[in-house]
């Protein structure tokens, strides 16, 4: 089954948890799917650059894991390409912790057969997102002063997979 559209699950709002006293067993999400983003730091770790640059977020909102591992390939290619693996150190700053879940309703004809309605609606989990809030700050990359317009760039193009505008900050770090 194809993945649904990412505005679907781009409101931030806390999902319906079930708690129950008789059996704590049902209160648990099970079947958590392993994370698609598996590397959150690239580039030269124990190197030192004086300047970072930031990619922050403008609005609060949720983003797949899906979309923050496209924005990440971006940026790490590009800027990989043009410094190098030890010309940059590239960090994405947030994990996703927050289970999105889906309770797939059967359409078409004859589904009122074999259709559970809304029966048992908590849903299966498909995914993970973040949740970010306006202001905050997705990824980081550090570069020397001379390269910063490199590390624009590819900060410029990951946020082209972001569902939110976001805006670029330069610090510097001596």
């Amino acid at each position: 089954m194809a993945l649904r559209p990412g505005r679907c699950v781009r409101r931030i709002k806390r999902p319906w948890t079930r708690v129950s006293q008789r059996k704590p067993k049902k209160s648990y999400v099970v079947g958590v799917p392993y994370p698609r983003i598996h590397n959150f730091e690239m580039g030269a770790k124990d190197k030192d650059f004086d300047t970072q640059v930031l990619l922050k977020v403008e609005n609060s909102v949720q983003i797949r894991e899906n979309a923050l591992e496209a924005a990440r390939i971006v940026a790490n290619k590009y800027i990989e390409k043009t410094l190098g693996k030890e010309g940059f150190f590239m960090k994405i700053l947030k994990y996703p912790h927050q289970i999105l879940r889906e309770h797939s309703l059967a359409t078409g004809a004859g589904a009122d057969r074999f259709s559970m309605g809304m029966r048992k609606a908590f849903g299966r989990p498909k995914g993970r997102a973040v949740i970010i809030y306006s202001g905050e700050t997705l990824m980081l990359i550090k570069v020397n002063k001379d390269q910063v317009e490199i590390a624009k760039e590819a900060l410029r193009r990951s946020s082209t997979k972001l569902p939110t505008p976001c805006k670029i900050v330069v610090e510097s770090l001596k």
